[in-house]
Formats: structure tokens, sequence, C-alpha cells
């Protein structure tokens, strides 16, 4: 969730984005009125245009920097649920695992020896 700080500081970057926008598109109408050539007119265009992307490029620039300086303050408070790595599937130290109920199954052969049917 977003904190009004973030917020904020999002509302002016939008804010100034605005301005940028208006800025550039004046200088376009500007350039378009005093061209003199066809040639002038669609290069005053491709500015215009060119200037509109700058102010849009900026602005998620600083939205994503308000994002990271946001998530810098709340360093420490996320714990990862392995911490020590995964605890469930490793072998023990002494080799592999070998339940007393069943000595064989840790080999990978079967002991017929042991079993009775009498």
């Amino acid at each position: 969730m977003q904190t009004a700080k973030v917020k904020v500081q999002d509302m002016v970057s939008g804010a100034k984005e605005k301005v940028k926008e208006g800025t550039a598109k004046a200088h376009g109408k500007a350039g378009q009125a005093t061209a003199a050539t066809h040639g002038e007119k669609e290069m005053a265009k491709q500015e215009e245009k060119a200037g509109k992307a700058q102010a849009k490029a900026d602005e998620h620039q600083e939205r994503a920097e308000h994002r990271a300086n946001a998530t810098t303050g709340r360093h420490g408070t996320r714990v990862p649920l392995t911490a020590g790595g995964n605890r469930h599937h490793h072998a023990p130290v002494g080799g592999p695992a070998v339940d007393p109920a069943y000595p064989a199954a840790g080999t990978g052969t079967y002991a017929a020896s042991d079993k009775s049917y009498i």
C-alpha cells in the first residue's frame, strides 16, 4: 500500500509532467507558426512530440524513484520464510537416511533374508 508521502510526490510529478507537456506544446505551436516551409513545420511537430514523450518519461522515472525511496525506509521489516535456506530436503550429516524400522530401505537393496514367512 502506498504511503501518503508517495501519493503526494506522485501528484507533484504528474503536475510537473503536465506543465512540461504544455511547454512543449506551446513551443511546437510557436515553431509551426514561424515556420516558412513544410519541412520546418514537420520538424516543429516532431519536436513537440519529443518534448511530450520526454515529459512522460521524466514522470515515470520520478515515480520509480519515489517507490525506491519508500522501500528503502522499510529496511529490515520483511523476513524471508526460509532464512537459513531450504531446511527440509537435506540429507543427514552421517550419510543417507536410514529408518530403523526398515534398515534396507536406505541402501537401495532388498534384504530378503531378514524376512521370515513361517
